[in-house]
């Protein structure tokens, strides 16, 4: 029986071999958010992911959200927290608090990471100009500080990759006038992702990945082309968060992102699952040059 359970060790560390030589020195984007920044078993979890992907030769970047954890020190603070079509509003209060927590969640992720024997540096989008925004509105409505990313700064992040650091990022962003602006982390994600040239975009979620029925749990999609995922999109069988998150996929990938995968957060070490498994367990989004994922 031991004997048994060492093959079978064995046989996951080569099924990861195709893997971890094809993806050597590539960059690669996590956007970390939902339960698993919540839940500190799985914070642990996913920062060892990322570390063992640093390890075997990937260079992830981190960028990380923080809205639960902002929206319950808007309520500590006396504010009702408010959104617009998924986008906080952010006043001067809120900006002030947002910005305070994304700080404190982003050092949390280095402590756990430099733990592990990785170096990392936590920094936000106004760090060295990183994430330069415009006012993003909700239909025409000013929502206050709220950036969409008009332009990536890569130096930083180049410099912290070469140095062998791996880039903890915070969605705060400035404008032409040096003023802060709150950025959905998913954009914020995104726009580095397509700065980078990314060769893995993967955004960790609070639902398994996406569904061609919402209702029929068995209808998980393993992988999407990019016209199918526009045909599910139009198809009107998406909606709710994921649909904004699916045209990020798809704006990644028509701009030099090689394949976007959207996982389930909440399953311990789903990253590894994905990235290094035959069968994966989220979706994941690919170009239409991309060759089928799995070694069947």
């Amino acid at each position: 029986m031991e004997m048994e359970l060492w093959l079978h060790k064995a046989q996951v560390l080569i099924e990861a071999l195709p893997y971890i030589q094809r993806f050597n020195g590539k960059t690669i984007v996590v956007k970390y958010g939902g339960s698993a920044m919540i839940d500190a078993e799985l914070q642990q979890n996913v920062i060892k992911d990322v570390a063992l992907l640093k390890l075997v030769g990937f260079k992830p970047i981190i960028v990380h959200g923080g809205g639960k954890e902002i929206s319950t020190w808007v309520k500590r603070a006396g504010m009702e927290p408010k959104f617009i079509n998924g986008l906080r509003v952010t006043d001067d209060a809120t900006m002030e608090i947002a910005e305070m927590v994304l700080g404190k969640v982003n050092k949390r992720l280095v402590q756990i990471m430099q733990s592990l024997g990785v170096n990392a540096v936590g920094i936000s989008g106004k760090d060295g100009g990183t994430l330069k925004v415009t006012k993003k509105l909700a239909d025409g409505k000013d929502i206050g500080f709220v950036g969409e990313v008009e332009e990536v700064d890569t130096s930083l992040i180049d410099t912290l990759l070469e140095n062998d650091f791996v880039p903890v990022i915070c969605p705060i962003g400035i404008d032409n006038e040096f003023q802060n602006y709150n950025i959905n982390a998913d954009d914020a994600a995104c726009a580095i992702a397509r700065a980078m040239s990314a060769e893995k975009l993967a955004f960790l979620t609070d639902i398994e990945g996406v569904y061609r029925d919402p209702l029929n749990p068995d209808s998980l999609i393993s992988e999407l082309t990019i016209p199918e995922a526009e045909e599910l999109l139009q198809s009107g069988n998406v909606g709710g968060g994921m649909l904004p998150k699916i045209h990020n996929c798809i704006d990644a990938i028509k701009n030099g992102v090689s394949r976007v995968h959207i996982l389930d957060g909440r399953i311990a070490h789903c990253l590894l699952l994905e990235f290094f498994t035959n069968k994966g367990i989220g979706t994941a989004i690919i170009g239409e040059q991309e060759e089928k994922y799995y070694h069947e």
